[in-house]
């Protein structure tokens, strides 16, 4: 993977953020969370990266200039950045449960999507045989979503108190009443 590679992926996920942006009509709240789950997500890719090519599930070749790392966190930060306006809005939407729904779809999702990546792009990504990189790459995928989702809930406040969020349908518990011919 070159630096222009890298410079190239992450102004068109600058773009993506923008629409996302635009498009969940995302507060500053919302948007500084989504920037501050995208570095913490960030920083747990890589660190994620690192483990599983020293275990030898994967290989991502790094350009060897002192400045290839950072600039590779940082479009892996902005490239996570428009996932977390999303999360919010489905965490806002339909709860905990949408979430996790979400990180189940990512998981599975995920991998499948590395894997056609590597095999487009040999020089980006390569895969060990076995199970273990493909297990340990959905949990990427899911650490990534629930760690970048949390730092922003912890920015932009939860998503449920939101005072768009839905409420929870009172139900009315009533007697058995039973009205007689007197109307009462």
């Amino acid at each position: 993977m070159t630096k222009s590679q890298v410079i190239l992926w992450t102004c068109g996920y600058l773009v993506a953020l923008i629409a996302v942006i635009y498009f969940t009509r995302a507060t500053r709240r919302r948007v500084l969370g989504a920037m501050a789950g995208g570095a913490a997500a960030g920083l747990f890719g890589v660190g994620a990266i690192a483990l599983c090519q020293a275990l030898g599930w994967w290989q991502i070749p790094f350009a060897s200039t002192p400045y290839f790392l950072g600039l590779f966190y940082l479009g892996l930060s902005i490239s996570l950045m428009p996932i977390y306006p999303v999360t919010w809005r489905i965490a806002r939407r339909f709860g905990l449960r949408g979430l996790a729904v979400f990180v189940g779809i990512v998981t599975i999702i995920g991998p499948p999507r590395d894997y056609m990546y590597a095999t487009m792009f040999p020089k980006w990504m390569v895969f060990a045989p076995g199970v273990a990189p493909i297990l340990a790459d959905g949990a990427a995928y899911a650490g990534i979503v629930i760690i970048g989702h949390g730092v922003m809930s912890l920015i932009a406040g939860p998503a449920g108190a939101d005072r768009l969020a839905r409420q929870p349908i009172a139900v009315a518990h009533t007697e058995n009443v039973v009205v007689g011919p007197e109307g009462g």
